[in-house]
């Protein structure tokens, strides 16, 4: 039979010499029945553990914690998103696609309804690339069919591709409707598709500002109202170039209002990111670095120029440029908004500073 087990507690203070030496003496706090001993945290209830060693709540300490200096910030913090190409792409082509509704409506409204037919073609013409390119960047088609087995009201992913399927039905819907001659039910096809498009417009800022990523998530006040007017700007331009194209004449009421429209919204794109970009600090380097940030904005004031070359001298070429240049300008910014994600989900900083905002 094997010697029997020495069941004597150790002793001793830790890091001393007669740490763990079984010296038959008593364990400090230990209690002889099992129970719990006054130093655990398993039973608060019943200890005074909490009102002798913790002279703070663990909220506070939480909270003091997050607020303190942040000292140094360990390397990957997170994994930056990984968007290729087709991704700006889509959100072009389907803020256009809004933009282009929001002028049918506006033009059924104001009793010219040949404009609002060629409007609502433009549509969907530009929204007929939006489902491909998106089921490039899923990978396989039916990623996006099971996108649609939820709805989940906030998730703007869901809701988007919810949106964008609506809004393809209805906009067929509307431009079948006009073929078929039945002027009233295309015009309640149209104003249904506008209002749909309000949310496709903006939907793809809001989805960049729901992650984690320091510079999308800090513009989420601003990325959806900035879309939805290089939306409107990019869905005006091209209108108004399929409306020449058409044989409309230049001083038609629709094209006078379009220079405007057109104008107007890639003047508060402008406004609006110079507003964010002051408010967001260094934490706007990666579009303050960002080559097609810079040509964006370029080609916004060269079309904003020649409009004005059009205004004085009636040449409708330089009108026509400034369309062309508009849309240069919203496919630029779509892109720069992309890849600047990436570079700042890179700032660990940044990182550590965003996450801490949201936890406090």
């Amino acid at each position: 039979m094997s010697e029997e087990r020495d069941m004597t507690p150790a002793s001793g203070e830790a890091g001393g010499p007669d740490f763990g030496s079984k010296t038959g003496r008593p364990v400090p706090l230990a209690s002889d029945d099992w129970s719990d001993a006054r130093w655990s945290y398993l039973y608060k209830d019943d200890t005074d553990y909490a009102a002798r060693e913790v002279p703070e709540t663990v909220a506070e300490a939480a909270v003091r914690a997050r607020t303190g200096p942040l000292g140094d910030v360990a390397p990957g913090m997170m994994h930056a998103p990984v968007w290729t190409w087709e991704v700006p792409l889509y959100f072009w082509t389907g803020g256009m696609a809004s933009g282009s509704a929001f002028v049918a409506l506006a033009c059924d409204l104001a009793g010219d309804h040949r404009s609002a037919r060629i409007a609502r073609l433009v549509s969907l013409g530009a929204l007929a690339a939006s489902p491909p390119l998106l089921m490039l960047d899923l990978g396989r088609p039916e990623r996006f069919y099971n996108m649609l087995r939820i709805f989940k009201t906030r998730s703007p992913m869901s809701m988007g591709a919810w949106c964008l399927t609506v809004f393809g039905n209805l906009i067929a819907g509307a431009v079948g409707a006009d073929l078929l001659g039945r002027e009233r039910t295309a015009r309640t096809l149209g104003a249904a598709t506008a209002v749909a498009g309000g949310y496709l417009g903006s939907y793809t800022g809001v989805l960049l500002a729901s992650t984690a990523v320091p510079l999308w998530a800090r513009s989420r006040l601003y990325l959806g109202p900035i879309f939805v007017c290089t939306a409107t700007g990019t869905g005006g331009a091209a209108t108004q170039l399929v409306l020449a194209a058409s044989g409309v004449e230049s001083d038609h009421p629709t094209r006078i209002a379009l220079r405007q429209v057109q104008a107007g919204a890639m003047t508060a794109e402008l406004v609006l990111s110079l507003v964010n970009e002051r408010r967001l600090g260094r934490h706007a380097a990666p579009l303050h670095h960002s080559r097609k940030m810079k040509w964006a904005k370029r080609l916004v004031h060269a079309g904003l120029g020649l409009q004005a070359v059009r205004a004085r001298t009636g040449r409708s070429e330089a009108g026509h440029a400034a369309s062309v240049l508009y849309l240069a300008a919203g496919l630029l910014f779509r892109y720069a908004w992309v890849e600047a994600g990436p570079i700042s989900a890179r700032d660990d900083r940044a990182v550590a500073e965003m996450a801490r905002s949201h936890t406090v």
